[in-house]
């Protein structure tokens, strides 16, 4: 698709979504970043293009039975080529900040080594032109897609594979690094470990218990030797470096007051929040958490010195926040009607991410859902970054992916795509993270998932995020009302009425 093609689906939906500029008092504070996030194996494709190698994930994707209809990253939404058209839309949008991940295939196609300067190239331009555009970029260095050979030599599991991040990120920084300040090292290292190591539904698609446990804690050691790398290079450079790292943190609470109920939370928000934060913000695997997994690991790959480098040379100069609902969870499913446990999440038996802790149900609280099945309900943001922001006070935060799930279509009569159900979604969170700025929460920025629809990993192509549709067979992107609607807050730098917003509950 052509710029100008671009440019005129963008004008013609346009206008089915404007909303009047009043923000009806809600108004961001001045400078705050206002931005959109997407990851390289989900929308770049050309997956074997310039000297790209392979990834877990293009191993994984293109094993029957991994991802729904047997779908892979290649084309997904062909940014690789179209990366010009798709910063014009993002121009046109009125982003301040695009939020994005490098393929480590692309660098390095052994994940170690000779280093692919066609692929250095690529991100070269794409900063480039960003930067021609106003819009400040905002590189993640790690984002799932694992160079194969080093999955091949052990994966995460293995120690040697932190190492070879940190070499990674220092071939990175040194071509990047003059034109960006704003970088993370790792993407929801949760997911990465326990997705992809002990439920097995991410790729690599293993199912190991004690190696997720030590996949968590070699990801958190390469962002420390990563961090060392990087800080090294800036300060012989003179650049600016402002370093962090993406957690998917949630709100876990209890399905009741029971000790049961009360007991699984503990234990689930330990394995989803504390096994991160406590190394990072604190330098310490929680007692409690260790305690929790003494049936599945003795913890003896961490050695002398490890948290230091985590907690101290990785020391974060902010946060990344992605956040899409919170969690109930009960002791047992007795007395919980099966409808109202949550598939997939230890209801069934089976495999399970939450090692250590599969007893525990997820139990579904009523909330209406997104198209994953995940309840909409935004006190959960302003939960988490209220509990951040009191665990690690001053640090900089930024809710770096927020964002729903819905089944999309073209109306046919006007071209456009009224997701009403989206609008809606962003606006209760956006208000969420617009509470907790005016409790005093350093929250500086947001960025929006996605940017466009893209590849959903095992979902494939099912489930769309975008704030811009994809036609999947034309490339064809056109806004949706919800693009327009965040447009407009970007513009005005706040809410606008909710009288105006499509789909007002």
């Amino acid at each position: 698709m052509t710029s100008s093609t671009a440019h005129e689906t963008a004008h013609r939906s346009g206008p089915t979504a404007q909303t009047q500029s009043s923000t009806n008092g809600v108004a961001f504070p001045a400078g705050f970043l206002w931005g959109a996030a997407t990851a390289s194996f989900q929308i770049e494709g050309a997956t074997t293009a310039d000297g790209r190698g392979v990834s877990i994930w293009d191993t994984f994707s293109a094993t029957p039975g991994k991802t729904l209809n047997g779908d892979t990253g290649d084309p997904a939404t062909d940014h690789y080529y179209r990366y010009a058209d798709d910063i014009a839309l993002m121009k046109r949008l009125g982003l301040g900040a695009y939020r994005f991940s490098i393929a480590w295939p692309r660098i390095q196609p052994d994940g170690k080594g000779k280093i692919n300067q066609a692929g250095i190239d690529f991100y070269d331009r794409l900063v480039d032109t960003l930067l021609e555009n106003g819009i400040e970029p905002w590189p993640t260095l790690y984002h799932w897609d694992l160079p194969q050979p080093l999955e091949d030599d052990g994966g995460w599991p293995a120690r040697d594979t932190a190492s070879r991040f940190a070499d990674y990120a220092a071939v990175v920084y040194a071509a990047l690094g003059d034109r960006i300040t704003n970088w993370a090292t790792l993407n929801e290292p949760w997911c990465s470990a326990f997705l992809g190591y002990a439920l097995g539904a991410h790729a690599p698609g293993r199912q190991e218990p004690a190696s997720s446990v030590a996949a968590v804690h070699h990801l958190l050691l390469g962002h420390g030797l990563a961090a060392r790398v990087m800080r090294e290079h800036a300060a012989q450079s003179g650049y600016e470096l402002n370093l962090g790292l993406v957690h998917n943190q949630t709100v876990v609470r209890p399905h009741t007051d029971a000790h049961a109920d009360v007991e699984a939370a503990r234990r689930i928000d330990g394995l989803r929040n504390r096994l991160f934060t406590g190394p990072l913000l604190h330098g310490a695997y929680p007692e409690d958490v260790v305690a929790d997994l003494a049936g599945i690991t003795d913890f003896s790959f961490v050695r002398d010195g490890d948290l230091h480098e985590i907690n101290q040379v990785g020391k974060l100069d902010m946060l990344g926040i992605n956040f899409y609902n919170p969690s109930w969870v009960a002791g047992s499913a007795e007395g919980i009607p099966a409808s109202a446990l949550e598939d997939g999440e230890n209801s069934h038996g089976g495999p399970t991410p939450w090692v250590g802790a599969e007893d525990v149900v997820f139990v579904h609280h009523g909330f209406p859902q997104t198209a994953m099945g995940w309840e909409i309900d935004a006190t959960g943001l302003s939960d988490v970054l209220l509990r951040l922001a009191e665990e690690a006070p001053g640090l900089p935060l930024y809710v770096t992916e927020n964002g729903a799930a819905f089944d999309d279509e073209v109306d046919q009569n006007d071209g456009a795509v009224h997701d009403t159900e989206r609008v809606s979604y962003l606006n209760t969170h956006l208000r969420a993270a617009h509470s907790v700025i005016e409790s005093g929460v350093p929250l500086h920025g947001y960025f929006a998932w996605s940017l466009m629809d893209n590849f959903e990993w095992a979902w494939g192509y099912s489930k769309r995020f975008g704030i811009v549709h994809v036609d999947y067979e034309t490339q064809q992107r056109t806004v949706k009302d919800s693009g327009w609607w965040y447009s407009e807050v970007i513009r005005s730098g706040g809410i606008p009425d909710t009288s105006d917003i499509p789909g007002r509950p």
